[in-house]
């Protein structure tokens, strides 16, 4: 803008100049006659050509300088981005703590060589984290004193990198002083008051506010009342009370002012997986750290703790099954750390999933699923470092229903770590805040290694004893496992005196799809039917594949003259699968039995189902014979 008034300027000092002339010019006229005025031509015509030449040289001058105003700006904003893809803060946030401080400035007063270096401020105040360990800044709990160091050096290194930059305008010292408190206890320097420049003051404010009323990664965000009532609390002591005055007194315009604007996402690939490259000449490896045998060293001085430990890890030695696992780790962590709630979080498709909750808001706490690397214990397994007093409400949907409330305030948590990496996150929850201390971070540490490789192995053992009860082709349970899951029912049946019933089903003409059509799709709709059965069964419900085109369903609670209605639920269910194979009759036979009504006895009640579907059978390929399709669907569905 300045240059476009110098610029304007040159060219009214031309046309004076022009004006003058003209006037000599009349003068010479009225006392020498026309001769003076021929002498003036060629002299009017160098001035106006040198006049030319000189404003095309200023124009170009001009678009150079915006040209290069332009890129500063780009510059800036590209600068921005970059601290974006470092930080865990979003676009918007850096919006609005722009045009919060550019309004607020604006309302001050300020002139527009510090309003630019506001904006500018505003947009770059956080570039000196690039230097700051990225699980430092993405940590969800409180950090130690040494990552509080480290996080303090971005203020200086922020200074130190815009230096560099030589803005017009008085940049740096903003960046360098927006930690700085009115009382003088903040940093780089312990300014205060108003030896902190009035920028700096500005940003600390707003950027206060809006991470106040934004989630972070150690606490869900405040309300806007809230936040507002925060700066006003430490008005005078953390914040200049006059900027603090002015935030809550334009807070509905500033906001109305971010809903106006236009709205500009800028979305980085950071999560894109680059398949090319080959491993670098050093080759790959993969740092681990030794801390548990120092943490151990220091539990032994301790006499109980050390017993109790070595009973743990000699006990977890022994353990195969991940139920008594995850149960006995509790139970021995209960002795040593004290806390209200235990949750044992391992990981499957890339998400914490809760295996193992007990204590206060445990049926909470069991429906999470967290994905890894966020919230507090996804910060934990996705790092693979410890959280001391976390803060538990940043787990994610912990507290995003409002109908539920969390009771929860403080969270210890460990990485379960194992031989084949890290296997999920072990994490401690009390009712207190800062409940948890060192000697209790220790006692995790020492026994995170062998609890989570035991609770590995019994992953292992578990996934074998699925297999073997597991049928491969449709993922339900085999012979096997039914025969086990027969007696539980059969017992508890006995002992409540309840029903329940048995249905054995059979894929009408397996045989005659695999002939025609080929084994691979008869296994496609052997699939398919198994899907469409299980999406009949109620939560509780049971269905195993006995082998072939044989399924066996077992409902517990089923009387037998409820059975008639399920069994036409599941014919039309499978009967639906032929829209999916075309010129293709899916269909099954089935045979029902109840206990007690048909016998008291799994044997039994298993031979009546299986001859009572084969009665069916019958039906059915009759109905077929006589050349009727939709007698041979009724017949399927017409006894029991």
């Amino acid at each position: 803008m300045g240059k476009q008034h110098w610029f304007d300027g040159r060219i009214t000092n031309y046309k004076l100049v022009l004006v003058l002339m003209a006037a000599l010019v009349g003068v010479g006229v009225f006392r020498g006659g026309w001769l003076v005025a021929l002498m003036a031509v060629p002299i009017f015509y160098l001035a106006h050509d040198s006049h030319l030449l000189h404003a095309s040289k200023l124009a170009a001058e001009q678009r150079h300088a915006q040209q290069v105003a332009d890129l500063h700006l780009r510059t800036i904003e590209a600068l921005a981005l970059a601290i974006d893809a470092k930080d865990n803060t979003t676009h918007l946030h850096l919006q609005r703590v722009v045009l919060y401080a550019e309004a607020i400035g604006q309302e001050m007063g300020l002139p527009q060589d510090e309003l630019n270096a506001l904006r500018a401020a505003a947009l770059l105040h956080d570039i000196g984290k690039l230097a700051v360990p990225e699980y430092i800044i993405s940590k969800p709990g409180r950090l130690t004193e040494e990552e509080f160091e480290k996080m303090k050096i971005h203020t200086v290194v922020g200074a130190e990198i815009l230096e560099r930059v030589q803005f017009p305008y008085p940049v740096v010292p903003i960046v360098r002083s927006h930690h700085e408190r009115w009382n003088g206890s903040g940093y780089p320097d312990g300014l205060k008051e108003e030896e902190i420049p009035i920028g700096a003051r500005i940003l600390a404010v707003v950027d206060s506010f809006d991470a106040m009323a934004s989630d972070r990664q150690y606490r869900r965000a405040l309300s806007p009342e809230e936040a507002l009532a925060a700066i006003k609390a430490e008005a005078g002591v953390s914040y200049d009370p006059k900027i603090a005055e002015l935030l809550e007194r334009l807070y509905p315009q500033l906001e109305a002012l971010v809903e106006a604007s236009p709205r500009s996402e800028a979305r980085l690939s950071t999560k894109v997986k680059i398949e090319k490259g080959e491993a670098p000449r050093a080759g790959l490896s993969v740092e681990t750290t030794k801390e548990t045998s120092a943490a151990l060293y220091s539990i032994t001085q301790a006499r109980q703790e050390l017993q109790i430990l070595y009973e743990l890890t000699q006990a977890l030695g022994n353990s195969l099954s991940v139920e008594e696992t995850l149960k006995l780790l509790a139970g021995q962590l209960e002795k040593l750390v004290r806390f209200d709630t235990i949750a044992i979080y391992l990981i499957r498709d890339n998400k914490l999933i809760p295996r193992y909750v007990e204590g206060v808001n445990a049926a909470l706490l069991s429906r999470l699923q967290i994905p890894v690397g966020e919230g507090l214990s996804g910060w934990v397994a996705g790092n693979g470092k410890y959280s001391l007093n976390g803060n538990p409400t940043v787990e994610p949907g912990y507290l995003q229903d409002p109908s539920q409330f969390g009771r929860l305030r403080s969270a210890l948590s460990l990485p379960l770590d194992s031989s084949k990496g890290i296997i999920g996150a072990l994490t401690l929850y009390s009712l207190q805040y800062n409940a948890f201390t060192i000697d209790n971070l220790r006692v995790l540490k020492a026994i995170g290694m062998k609890a989570g490789s035991t609770i590995h192995n019994a992953l292992i053992h578990e996934e074998i004893g699925k297999s073997a009860e597991t049928d491969g082709l449709t993922g339900l349970p085999n012979a096997r496992s039914l025969s086990a899951r027969l007696e539980q029912e059969s017992a508890r049946a006995m002992r409540q005196r309840q029903p329940y019933s048995v249905f054995v089903i059979d894929l009408n003409g397996l045989k005659r799809i695999n002939d025609t059509l080929g084994h691979l799709t008869g296994n496609k709709v052997i699939q398919a039917v198994a899907g469409a059965l299980r999406g009949c069964l109620r939560e509780y419900d049971f269905l195993a594949r006995m082998g072939g085109d044989e399924f066996v369903m077992l409902l517990p609670g089923m009387k037998s003259q409820d059975a008639a209605e399920k069994r036409i639920e599941l014919a039309m269910a499978v009967k639906a699968l032929s829209q999916e194979f075309p010129n293709t009759e899916i269909s099954i036979s089935m045979g029902a039995a109840s206990f007690p009504a048909d016998s008291q006895s799994v044997e039994q009640l298993m031979a009546i189902a299986d001859r009572r579907m084969y009665w069916h059978k019958r039906e059915y390929h009759n109905a077929r014979a006589a050349g009727s399709v939709q007698l041979a669907a009724a017949a399927v569905g017409s006894r029991g």
